[in-house]
């Protein structure tokens, strides 16, 4: 499975940015594979953004985007993006998407450790 992103830029604060990530390879589709997004911010720990998963039909944020972010996903398409409005300096970092082949739960889904494949990740930055 290979994960490609885009969408990364800069943008001030208070903007709007989408970045979407493309899977790809045998087997991969959206019915199966769980996508997450997580983000790493220099000096800090890579944090769990959000999470696609459409076999059961859930979506999860963190905290700290719930009503400024949205996930979404297009099966046709095999991508995920993450529509991100509002964005604050704190939203500066590099974006990585991740998926599994299975379903993560709510202790899960911001763990990478649980994620088998990793896209190379794309910058976001906000500036104030």
């Amino acid at each position: 499975v290979q994960l490609v992103e885009s969408g990364g830029g800069l943008v001030q604060a208070g903007g709007s940015l989408r970045l979407s990530c493309t899977g790809s390879g045998s087997g991969f589709t959206l019915d199966d594979y769980a996508v997450a997004w997580f983000r790493q911010a220099p000096g800090k720990e890579r944090e769990g953004v959000s999470c696609f998963s459409d076999s059961d039909d859930m979506i999860y944020y963190a905290d700290s985007v719930k009503g400024r972010f949205i996930i979404s996903g297009d099966h046709a398409k095999n991508t995920v993006y993450l529509q991100m409005n509002d964005l604050k300096p704190e939203d500066t970092a590099v974006y990585y998407c991740a998926a599994v082949w299975g379903r993560p739960s709510y202790e899960t889904y911001g763990s990478d450790w649980f994620y088998d494949h990793w896209g190379q990740g794309t910058q976001v930055t906000v500036s104030s």
